[in-house]
């Protein structure tokens, strides 16, 4: 009996593994990925078929964007698009690349202050929520029940004892230690949520590799943020192992925030299954800044590969400077290609990494990338300064952009993330003065792999095996 049990459960193990092998040669991005799975599942089927339960999957089907709800707002903004069109004298880039990936238009009128460290972004944030009248949206990929994640709380929790409506949500993953108590206190005082754990998605699915790495606040339509802190004490800096943190967050005002707060819209109603539209304010006002501005949010929901072409959009584009500052440098081939031509064609390309080590793998696989970059003449740089978490790039002085998306796999195609990207000489400027500064507390790369410590010498060949998923 137990013998022929074991043998329909092997022969249902290999048929599951050859149908999911045809289905990685159908959908795999490179040929390489679908030999490598076609060969796993097929050769070690008992390890294949769960993991490519979990990691095989290319686009996140499930996903239920709330803009088939939401075209009237999708609608009114483009009908902006003539009135807050940039004059084209301002605009020293083509847009067209960023505006098909946004599925949104460029527009004028918009205004934007860099926050450059988590006492800056937090203060600013506190600030804002402490001025709510109407509405406060608010979403991390991280919140912890610390002295900061308190604080948040203690806000929230004012803020909706005075009569504004607050919307709170987190990813699963990332807030896993988050406590259920903390959430209650917030409900109890009228704080909507959408609970990890109650909602719809990954979960269940299989997909727990897919992760909302977003980190938004909105506030009554006016005032938005967007960046790489999270909420942690960490992200202060008071963390004994990382040390002092460098993450910036950008606040902006203008029509970027309705971008911002559209983006909200939907995944709130993929998580909450509530449709926000008619309750929020659209209309809002324009920020005497006067920058050109779009949101670009990306994710594996999306038809095409929106996270790695905006980057190699950026990357083309530039002429004569590329700076990129991002934790992890797991590119991959389109944009290290794109990194090394803009490389060979003279363009001042530099990548801000940081020393300290927060993920091992990560950290090791970028090591297996950094020579064939530097060979083409790009630069490399090693932040000394405490842990660097920045999302930001420069392209010469017609773009600067800040948000959550890594340079890495990971962000690319299994993360949900947003970029806020400005299209102005002030707001590179910024960039600008804010990098440099992060250059002087760091050191230029100069040793190649083989000259390497013994443990990133051979480490890091195989963790770049893992760079699908990294």
């Amino acid at each position: 009996m137990w013998t022929l049990l074991f043998s329909a459960f092997i022969f249902l193990l290999y048929v599951t593994a050859i149908v999911f092998a045809i289905r990685a040669a159908q959908t795999a991005r490179t040929p390489q990925g679908a030999v490598g799975w076609v060969v796993f599942l097929i050769s070690v089927p008992l390890l294949g078929v769960p993991l490519y339960l979990f990691l095989g999957h290319h686009r996140f089907r499930g996903y239920r964007i709330a803009r088939k709800h939401s075209e009237s707002v999708v609608e009114g903004i483009k009908s902006f698009a003539d009135f807050s069109k940039p004059n084209p004298d301002t605009m020293q880039i083509n847009p067209r690349p960023f505006e098909a990936l946004a599925h949104l238009p460029v527009s004028r009128g918009n205004g934007a202050e860099l926050l450059v460290d988590g006492q800056a972004t937090f203060d600013a944030i506190f600030k804002a929520i402490d001025a709510a009248q109407n509405y406060i949206l608010i979403q991390f990929y991280i919140v912890r029940d610390d002295a900061l994640g308190q604080q948040l709380q203690s806000k929230l929790i004012a803020a909706a004892n005075r009569g504004v409506g607050v919307r709170f949500m987190t990813d699963a993953v990332g807030s896993y230690g988050l406590p259920t108590a903390y959430l209650d206190a917030l409900r109890a005082a009228g704080v909507e949520i959408a609970n990890p754990s109650d909602r719809r998605g990954p979960q269940y699915r299989f997909q727990l590799n897919y992760r909302n790495h977003r980190k938004s606040v909105i506030i009554d339509g006016e005032t938005g943020f967007i960046g790489g802190h999270n909420v942690g004490v960490e992200y202060l800096g008071q963390d004994a192992h990382f040390g002092h943190w460098r993450d910036t967050h950008i606040q902006m005002t203008g029509h970027i925030v309705r971008q911002l707060q559209l983006i909200f819209t939907e995944d709130w109603h993929w998580a909450h299954e509530e449709d926000l539209i008619d309750q929020l304010d659209w209309a809002g006002s324009e920020s005497d800044q006067n920058m050109n501005a779009l949101l670009v949010a990306t994710g594996p929901g999306d038809e095409t590969e929106t996270g790695a072409m905006m980057f190699f959009a950026a990357i083309t584009e530039a002429k004569e400077r590329l700076w990129i500052a991002s934790p992890y440098f797991v590119p991959d081939i389109d944009i290290m290609t794109a990194l090394q031509h803009a490389a060979l064609r003279g363009v001042d390309v530099r990548i801000l990494v940081p020393e300290i080590v927060d993920h091992r793998l990560p950290w090791l696989a970028a090591f297996a990338y950094f020579d064939e970059v530097r060979d083409c003449g790009a630069r490399v740089f090693r932040y000394t300064g405490g842990f660097m978490h920045q999302k930001v790039l420069v392209v010469d002085d017609t773009l600067a952009a800040v948000g959550t998306t890594n340079l890495d796999n990971r962000s690319f195609r299994l993360n949900f993330e947003a970029m806020a990207l400005f299209f102005d000489a002030r707001a590179t400027e910024a960039v600008d003065k804010m990098l440099r500064a992060d250059f002087q507390q760091s050191y230029e790369l100069t040793r190649k792999l083989p000259a390497q410590p013994a443990y990133i010498r051979f480490g890091s060949p195989l963790a770049r095996l893992f760079a699908p998923i990294l």
